[in-house]
């Protein structure tokens, strides 16, 4: 009964048109949308409309939560799963901004501190997603890392990443997959480009993968889904079996969209 009245729920928000003023924030804000071809693009505008419906905002630290915030968030969220099965991220139900960076509070260990992706207190933050909790965002970042793909940073690909690693209740950078061979496969491409990352970094050699990949296997997998999204075509060529299994996880090839790039 309850998936009735959700599915009719979204049937009823997607009956209203993608309004005008959230295609010109894409436009304005996330490049990758005008790679899409006429389906995925459909797909895409259907999950922010109903993204932005049902999940709860908040801006925090004085930011006024406006649409712009809200669709360039969804638009991001949107393109990871835009090749995959998904619920909407059904384990994220909240998503506060902060204007700018923030530094994590004291807090007590609890059943959902994830050592190692849970920061410390008093660490200046980007992001963060709690297990069974909210995403944390700042949006001068989100902005800026949508605008600019080209830097292969995303805080909102990093954060929402966790999420999906964090769907089967574990942060442990291997989320749910359908097979156990698809898993054996996941663990041992990613397990190989893991611990090279974590060899180079430990020697300071310079890596394709940001450092910070290298802190655990967690971060790995949302720092890989960073690179996968925004510097497709590199990564393809530097790590092409980690590309490879990105690829069918996400039911993407973001490294042939590139083509479709506006001159």
């Amino acid at each position: 009964m309850i998936q009735w009245f959700r599915a009719r729920r979204r049937r009823r928000i997607l009956e209203s048109p993608f309004p005008d003023a959230w295609e010109a924030i894409l436009s304005r804000n996330i490049p990758h949308a005008a790679q899409l071809d006429e389906a995925e693009a459909a797909r895409l505008k259907d999950f922010i409309q109903v993204f932005v419906a049902e999940k709860t905002w908040e801006g925090c630290g004085g930011l006024e939560m406006n649409d712009e915030i809200r669709v360039t968030i969804s638009a991001q969220a949107g393109l990871l799963v835009l090749g995959r099965p998904h619920q909407y991220f059904r384990n994220v139900q909240s998503i506060l901004v902060y204007p700018t960076t923030i530094v994590t509070p004291e807090r007590p260990l609890g059943h959902f501190t994830i050592p190692g992706v849970t920061p410390a207190a008093g660490t200046p933050i980007l992001g963060e997603a709690h297990m069974g909790g909210p995403v944390l965002l700042v949006w001068d970042r989100v902005k800026q890392n949508a605008r600019h793909p080209e830097q292969g940073h995303d805080v909102v690909y990093h954060e929402f990443a966790h999420k999906l690693d964090m769907l089967d209740g574990a942060a442990d950078g291997t989320p749910p997959l359908g097979t156990r061979a698809e898993t054996d496969r996941w663990i041992e491409v990613c397990g190989a480009a893991f611990e090279a990352l974590r060899q180079r970094v430990q020697r300071g050699q310079a890596s394709f993968l940001d450092a910070y990949g290298a802190t655990n296997e967690a971060e790995f997998f949302a720092v890989a889904t960073e690179f996968f999204f925004d510097q497709a075509r590199q990564m393809k060529k530097q790590e092409p079996d980690l590309y490879a299994v990105l690829q069918d996880f996400y039911g993407q090839d973001p490294a042939a969209r590139t083509a479709r790039r506006p001159s």
